[in-house]
């Protein structure tokens, strides 16, 4: 499985955080202006058999949106499924690997789809359900080469129903001096789900957690315990 690290940053001023982007000579990594619409929907048994591993199991759904002057950027939504569990024997001498506690380190496999639809029936079939849905815009930015220190760094801005984030994905020497020249530092990181941050969010406001979404779905599957 392929190794990932991440941390999550709170943005409070998205407008803000762009210009400093671009002063940086962060570019979007799509084209256009790279944003884009994900639905994410989490998959797990009636038992939670997955969650209680600590696995993840995710369909999803990547549309582009309709920013910039590119003509030929498609608008075919890509489909990825993903599985996530915690690292089986992390190993000390693998230079990826961080054991400060500052980041998240998480084992991956993550595949591109061609039909949700189906996947999700065969899901069902085996006996899960997708109890779980988020939706969010994605940005992803990259450094520039004159930055050797950022490469295979990836930062993501997320604009979520319940407010900002930027994701820090990378190596981990790499997180730290890109969250450091944004103007955070260890004591910023966040290394909570959106799932987690949706539920205390819910429980702040005094609401019932369903789904994360920006407009009420007409049903849900099952409301969160």
């Amino acid at each position: 499985m392929a190794r990932e690290t991440e941390i999550k940053l709170k943005i409070d001023d998205v407008k803000a955080f762009r210009r400093l982007l671009k002063k940086l000579g962060a570019k979007p990594v799509r084209a256009g202006d790279g944003r884009v619409h994900e639905e994410n929907v989490i998959f797990d048994t009636p038992q939670g058999g997955l969650a209680k591993h600590g696995q993840l199991l995710r369909i999803r759904t990547e549309t582009p949106g309709r920013g910039g002057n590119s003509k030929k950027r498609s608008s075919q939504p890509r489909v990825v499924l993903t599985f996530k569990r915690p690292l089986v024997r992390p190993a000390a001498s693998d230079a990826g690997h961080t054991a400060d506690g500052f980041h998240k380190v998480r084992e991956e496999i993550e595949m591109e789809v061609t039909d949700a639809a189906k996947l999700t029936e065969i899901f069902e079939g085996l006996g899960m359900s997708g109890w779980f849905r988020y939706e969010k815009y994605r940005t992803t930015f990259q450094l520039p080469g004159s930055k050797p220190w950022a490469r295979g760094l990836l930062i993501e801005l997320d604009e979520t129903p319940i407010g900002a984030f930027v994701e820090l994905e990378g190596p981990a020497a790499a997180i730290d001096r890109a969250a450091a020249e944004l103007g955070y530092s260890k004591r910023d990181y966040v290394l909570k789900n959106y799932l987690t941050l949706y539920m205390e969010e819910c429980r702040r406001k005094g609401e019932q957690p369903v789904h994360m979404v920006f407009r009420a779905p007409v049903s849900s599957t099952r409301q969160l315990d």
